[in-house]
Order: C-alpha cells, then sequence, then structure tokens
C-alpha cells in the first residue's frame, strides 16, 4: 500500500490569522516590542506577504528577527503563554478534524510553515502533529538567537525544497508517495503543484482562480 502524506500549511489554514502577525501583536502588548516603531513595519509586512510581492528572505528575516538576543529558554514562558492565548482559540474545529482524519487513516502528516519553528512547534504539539518544517532561528555561541535565519527559509519554492529534504533523510521522495496538500495563498503554489492532491482552504483571490483553473478541491473552514 502506497503510504500517504498529508501537507498542512499553518497560518490563515490551519489557524484563523497568521503566527507571525500575532506573535509581534501579542509581544507588542506584552511591552516587549516598541509599538510605535514596529507596527507599522509589521502591517507592511503582512499586506506583502498577501499580495507575494515581499522576498521570501526579507519576509522571514524580518519576524525571526523578534527573537534575537534571547535563548530559547528565555522565551519558553512567553512563548508557552503566546500559545494558549493567542493561537489555540484561533483554530478551528473543521482544521482539528482534517487532521485527525488523516492520523486515523495512518497518514503522515506534516505540519509546513514559513513561520519559524520556535512560535510554531507547540501548535504542532497541540494538533498532535509529530513532523514540523518550518524556518529555523540561527543561534549564536552565546546560545541566544542571532536574529537570522538558517538554512533556507521555508516558504514558496523553499517549502518544496524542505520537504524533498525531509524526505530524503527518510528514504523516501514525492514521486513515491500518495500526498496531498492543504494552504490558503498563492504562496504556497509551489507546494500545492508538487503534490498529486491539492486543496485550497478559504483561498486568497489568486489561489481560488488558480484553483478554479486546475480544479482542485476547496474547503471553507471558517
Amino acid at each position: 500500500m502506497t503510504q500517504t502524506l498529508a501537507l498542512f500549511d499553518l497560518d490563515h489554514t490551519l489557524l484563523s490569522g497568521d503566527s507571525d502577525v500575532l506573535w509581534c501583536d501579542w509581544l507588542m502588548r506584552e511591552g516587549v516590542l516598541d509599538r510605535a516603531s514596529f507596527e507599522p513595519r509589521n502591517a507592511e509586512m503582512e499586506a506583502g506577504y498577501k499580495a507575494g510581492t515581499v522576498s521570501v528572505a526579507e519576509f522571514c528575516g524580518f519576524y525571526v528577527g523578534t527573537l534575537a538576543g534571547r535563548s530559547l529558554a528565555q522565551w519558553e514562558p512567553l512563548r508557552q503563554r503566546f500559545l494558549v492565548e493567542e493561537i489555540v482559540p484561533r483554530i478551528p474545529p473543521a482544521a482539528h478534524h482534517q487532521v485527525q482524519q488523516h492520523q486515523s487513516a495512518g497518514h503522515t502528516v506534516v505540519l509546513t510553515t514559513a513561520t519559524n519553528r520556535v512560535i510554531t512547534e507547540g501548535t504542532a504539539q497541540h494538533l498532535g502533529i509529530s513532523h514540523l518544517i518550518a524556518t529555523e532561528c540561527e543561534v549564536g555561541a552565546d546560545g541566544c538567537f542571532t536574529g537570522r535565519v538558517a538554512g533556507t527559509p521555508n516558504m514558496r519554492e523553499g517549502k518544496v525544497t524542505r520537504l524533498q529534504a525531509w524526505l530524503a533523510e527518510r528514504d523516501l521522495t514525492l514521486d513515491a508517495l500518495d500526498s496531498v496538500a492543504y494552504s490558503d495563498s498563492m504562496n504556497d503554489a509551489p507546494l500545492l503543484s508538487a503534490a498529486r492532491r491539492a486543496v485550497a482552504v478559504d483561498p486568497d483571490p489568486r489561489l481560488a482562480a488558480l484553483a478554479a483553473e486546475r480544479g482542485w478541491t476547496v474547503l471553507h473552514w471558517r
């Protein structure tokens, strides 16, 4: 029997919102980030992502930069509160259900997100997803995050590159597997195109048009 791989995007797919934007908003409310200087840049980055006009390096680097100067242990209390207060309430029941359906069928479920691992691994754990492919954060010699991305950002074509590397570590290839990918965003067109089956979840206008053109399934969870 062919193994099935279920690939889920996170932001605006399994989550009603964007983890990076929510994280920054939350840090501003907590007084960790200065609202006056940071809020306009945060809004600009979110708009650029939705429009597909911001570069991968710029987008991922901007949000990884919020972690600079602290270690994972120092961020731990904040990221746990963020998960409980901001993320868990924004996961629709339909998203939980879809993940659980794949798990019950014995499929390999992977959460693949452009957002960094530090603020998304708790979400994966909450959803019961043991496989997470996320943008990685560089750690300095002092054990603190440098604010730079480590390796290939897990965004746009990078999601396919990182997935192929993840599969290669397990002596697998995408061609040898049955696969289905879920996303809301045109930014994930490369991933959706690489999977055997693509599902557009509450798609943005450009992805909705592509889904209609290619006959992809469209789901509405909100």
